[in-house]
């Protein structure tokens, strides 16, 4: 097994004095994909968020690359700039499509990044539309827009919140694409919150159940779908109700 980018060991997230993510032990391994699956509300994009450190945990911690993150601590700018975050309804900036591919650079202070901007735009065929209004975009092209703007800056780790959720399934073909290439040629760790099983199934090396804010069963995608320990995965597997 590879490095382990991120620990996590007694990570809980508590809001109104429920606790939304309960994660006794999670390692994810440098150049891996992790995908996230579960009922709504089970603490998915919760945990996301305390990857990307936009929150901190109520209590235990979360090392990255020997770094460690806990209640009440902020990152450095050398962590948080190495991670992140393609959500489900994407907020872009009221200017072009290229301004916006641009900025996550323009904020590193880098110049002269029309190029490499461009190229991430080619790379979701959405070259075309460099010099349209963001708010002109369809939801697919907003989609593919920001995994763009995610791209450009070259993450270790690129965190996806349903990123295909609602997208009709050209744009999902593209999406699921980029990100493939993205980790077998960039060796970039992905970590993917999803509904769907089947994309976690075509996706994913590792998958994880979420119930309840917890961890119920994490495997290799294979043991995950065709022989799965917890019943509760395996009535999941099948499309049935569970939470």
């Amino acid at each position: 097994m590879s490095e382990a980018l991120y620990t996590l060991r007694q990570v809980t997230k508590r809001y109104n004095g429920r606790d939304v993510v309960d994660v006794e032990a999670l390692d994810i391994y440098r150049g891996e994909v992790l995908a996230l699956v579960g009922p709504s509300g089970a603490g998915k994009s919760t945990l996301l968020r305390l990857l990307d450190f936009l929150e901190s945990p109520t209590s235990g911690t979360i090392g990255f690359l020997g770094m460690e993150f806990g209640p009440g601590k902020t990152m450095p700018t050398e962590a948080v700039r190495r991670v992140t975050t393609v959500f489900q309804r994407p907020i872009l900036l009221n200017r072009t499509v290229l301004a916006n591919v641009q900025y996550g650079l323009a904020l590193r202070g880098l110049r002269k990044v029309r190029g490499q901007a461009m190229e991430a735009l080619e790379q979701v065929g959405l070259s075309h539309l460099a010099h349209h209004q963001a708010r002109t975009l369809s939801g697919g092209e907003a989609q593919r827009v920001a995994l763009a703007r995610a791209m450009v800056i070259e993450p270790d780790v690129l965190l996806l919140d349903e990123p295909t959720a609602n997208l009709d399934p050209y744009n999902v073909g593209l999406i699921e694409d980029t990100a493939r290439r993205l980790n077998r040629e960039r060796g970039t760790t992905l970590v993917l919150v999803t509904h769907n099983v089947f994309q976690a199934h075509r996706l994913a090396q590792r998958v994880a159940l979420m119930l309840e804010g917890r961890i119920i069963e994490l495997e290799d995608a294979e043991t995950f779908f065709e022989s799965p320990k917890d019943p509760r995965t395996r009535a999941f597997v099948r499309g049935k109700m569970v939470y």
